[in-house]
């Protein structure tokens, strides 16, 4: 296996990865758990993400609500929806992309710059994925963090939960397989230089053999020429 198939395979697995990481993260449901700081005696534990709100004991009996209505619910809640569906998407176009443009499968014939080529598309999805899930985790995670330090925050306050960290993680894991699936279309190495082919001289001008002892024209004398 050649150095570039080996590239796309690590970045078709790379982001793959990050596709089905991605999907993990937006359904767990402890992006944003309420935080014990400042509390003696904790009852009950409050637990969000993008879709529901749910609440536990201490005797691990839990209740899930889901938001009511899209429109009611904070800007950075709906914007994070729409970007993390958007990078299922872009996650989904890059897996088709990747699978018809690696050279180590049949998908897509044998040119092999066409499919160097869509498999470069496909890397562009995986980024794309990679970017639109950092920005929605990363702008989710800030909300938290600034209510988290607000003095004047009347509501309940939360910590970062374990599905924003797996989030994160997709992120990286579409960033890196999408840079790989690029990068291979700069590793295919250039054509050999063709070799000079001899064009025959003009009849005009024609080209003198001096500098070739060996294609020099031999003229035999005989004893008569030096009479």
């Amino acid at each position: 296996m050649e150095m570039i198939e080996i590239v796309q395979v690590i970045g078709l697995f790379l982001g793959f990865g990050g596709w089905i990481v991605t999907m993990v993260s937006l359904q767990d449901q402890y992006w944003k758990e309420s935080t014990t700081e400042g509390s003696v005696i904790t009852t009950s534990t409050i637990y969000e993400n993008l879709w529901m709100s749910c609440a536990s004991d201490s005797t691990g009996i839990y209740n899930c609500r889901d938001f009511p209505s899209l429109f009611a619910l904070p800007g950075y809640i709906q914007a994070s929806r729409a970007l993390m569906i958007a990078a299922i998407v872009f996650g989904t176009f890059g897996l088709v992309a990747s699978l018809a443009g690696i050279q180590c499968t049949k998908i897509g014939g044998d040119n092999y710059a066409l499919k160097g080529r869509i498999a470069a598309i496909g890397g562009v999805f995986f980024i794309l994925q990679g970017l639109c899930t950092m920005i929605a985790i990363s702008w989710y995670a800030a909300n938290i963090t600034q209510q988290f330090f607000d003095e004047f925050y009347p509501g309940t306050k939360y910590e970062i939960g374990e599905g924003l960290y797996i989030g994160w993680s997709s992120g990286v894991l579409s960033l890196c397989g999408g840079g790989c699936l690029m990068c291979s279309c700069k590793l295919d190495t250039p054509e050999e230089k063709r070799a000079y082919v001899y064009q025959p001289p003009s009849r005009g001008n024609p080209r003198s053999a001096v500098g070739s002892p060996q294609h020099a024209p031999s003229i035999n004398y005989g004893r008569n020429a030096y009479v």
